[in-house]
């Protein structure tokens, strides 16, 4: 099995060395490039194709999140890392909305993050565990089983097609995995957010958390 690819995005010199000499240390993934700053990282990720971008949100002439919601628009296999001491809400939601399919904090243990790229490798969301209670601030402590109280329920399709885009898959990989047409896709999402009352990305999310979903890989 070929080890994952991994570009990072950090622009202090100390820190990328770290990351790379943790990352190295693993047999599944490797470092196949770096940049100082978000601009560099878009121009490597074109150059080098990696499976996976660490990325850091505060870097000089192009941040993570611009980075980000570049990526997503030019490369959109290449799956975003964030790795960042920002812990607020704001930041966390912006990402995610941008493209980034997982979060992690530079304050966690090595082995988090390591978890995060293996997850999101994957095809899963990762999100820190330090996190995800201000995701789910939204629903105030409401459970699952109150979210969805008497409203319509879910078919067992849409809640799989539901299940997988809260794990980062695209409508088209989607569609692949499930033998079924990008459009029959789209309206399985469609009908599942109108009965549940949501509207974005973030929040099939935190409707994921709260299911128990994420701790899937």
């Amino acid at each position: 099995m070929n080890p994952t690819r991994i570009l990072i995005a950090e622009d202090h010199a100390t820190i990328r060395e770290g990351l790379k000499l943790l990352i190295n240390s693993q047999s599944d993934m490797e470092v196949v490039g770096e940049a100082g700053d978000g601009l560099s990282a878009q121009q490597l990720a074109q150059e080098l194709n990696p499976d996976l971008i660490v990325m850091d949100v505060s870097m000089p002439q192009v941040n993570g999140l611009q980075a980000t919601t570049e990526l997503a628009r030019q490369q959109p296999g290449v799956k975003v890392l964030i790795l960042t001491r920002h812990s607020d809400s704001g930041y966390l939601q912006q990402l995610l909305a941008a493209g980034a399919a997982g979060y992690v904090l530079k304050q966690s243990p090595p082995e988090e993050l390591l978890r995060a790229i293996r997850s999101v490798a994957a095809g899963s969301n990762y999100l820190d565990p330090q996190v995800t209670g201000q995701l789910l601030q939204g629903y105030s402590g409401r459970s699952a089983t109150a979210l969805v109280a008497g409203l319509e329920p879910l078919s067992e399709r849409e809640q799989e097609v539901l299940r997988l885009i809260a794990w980062g898959y695209s409508n088209k990989e989607i569609a692949v995995r499930l033998k079924l047409s990008v459009k029959t896709i789209e309206a399985h999402k469609a009908n599942s957010l109108r009965k549940l009352g949501l509207s974005s990305r973030i929040d099939i999310v935190r409707f994921a958390l709260l299911q128990g979903w994420l701790k899937e890989t």
